[in-house]
């Protein structure tokens, strides 16, 4: 436990300023993430040091395509997460602190950057959970990453406000932001978020000069329709046809079991759809 950077007090409680939430958090209780606790009038992050996951990737399963290609990314997360997706893959991390439980293998930052050489990284990703609740941490690690020659990536919901994207945005080389739908209502029954931060931050990472690429995960009857998907298509080329999008196959998932797997068929339309607009676009969790 260490005390956030990000944020402030407001009266007798602390508005925490690391998402786009921005939650006004009472004594004795945490925000929506559930890890960043007000303890007498000071913030709290639960989880610094607290690593959940900790594993070499291939970064192309991060996903990034068109960054430092057919090399490993060392991957860290913690506990928690600032949205609550009911299709969440890592739900048993990202969502268990809602319940009060935080845990994870005690480690420093400078610990993590030694691993990550030790393995023959060239990367260190945030990722698993959302990183812009533990950005504190992301961030002196990141710092130690760098000076160390190593670069940063953020697997991310893209839901940092303009603070923590200012805080940590210098460190960072290279994001995987998920843009889970075009439509307001999709975000806010199923995530329990807002779109518009998420366009915010896609336009941020890019125009900082960070290698930015976008993942959506194509779900039947929720974001499959060729008008959603065209939406999504047509944004992302309006930042820069260079961008990467990746699209991704549904499989039944923590609140969503009942739900059938994405067809393929699917997949290839918005394939297809994502083409007429951007240069590089790829279907994932599919063998064909």
């Amino acid at each position: 436990m260490k005390e956030c950077i990000l944020y402030r007090q407001e009266k007798n409680k602390v508005r925490c300023l690391v998402c786009s939430h921005k939650c006004l958090i009472a004594e004795g209780k945490t925000g929506i993430c559930g890890v960043r606790k007000n303890e007498k009038g000071k913030l709290y992050l639960l989880v610094y040091g607290k690593v959940a996951a900790m594993h070499v990737d291939p970064i192309e399963k991060k996903p990034l395509y068109n960054f430092l290609p057919g090399t490993n990314a060392f991957s860290i997360g913690t506990v928690g997460c600032n949205f609550r997706c009911a299709w969440c893959q890592n739900a048993d991390i990202s969502q268990i602190s809602k319940t009060g439980k935080i845990f994870g293998e005690n480690i420093t930052p400078s610990e993590i950057v030694e691993n990550a050489i030790k393995t023959k990284c060239e990367s260190i990703a945030y990722t698993y959970n959302e990183p812009a609740i533990f950005v504190e941490f992301a961030k002196d690690t990141a710092k130690i990453a760098k000076r160390k020659k190593l670069k940063n990536i953020l697997v991310t919901n893209g839901y940092f406000s303009k603070e923590s994207f200012d805080f940590i945005s210098d460190f960072i080389d290279a994001v995987n932001i998920d843009l889970k739908s075009f439509s307001e209502k999709t975000y806010e029954k199923y995530c329990g978020a807002k779109l518009k931060p998420v366009l915010d931050n896609i336009k941020w990472f890019h125009e900082k000069g960070i290698h930015v690429e976008v993942t959506t995960l194509v779900i039947p009857g929720i974001n499959d329709s060729d008008k959603e998907l065209e939406k999504i298509a047509k944004f992302i080329s309006s930042i820069d046809k260079n961008i990467v999008w990746h699209i991704s196959r549904f499989f039944p998932m923590y609140k969503m079991t009942d739900r059938e797997i994405t067809p393929v068929e699917i997949l290839k339309k918005a394939e297809q759809i994502g083409k007429k607009y951007l240069n590089y676009v790829y279907m994932g969790n599919v063998r064909l």
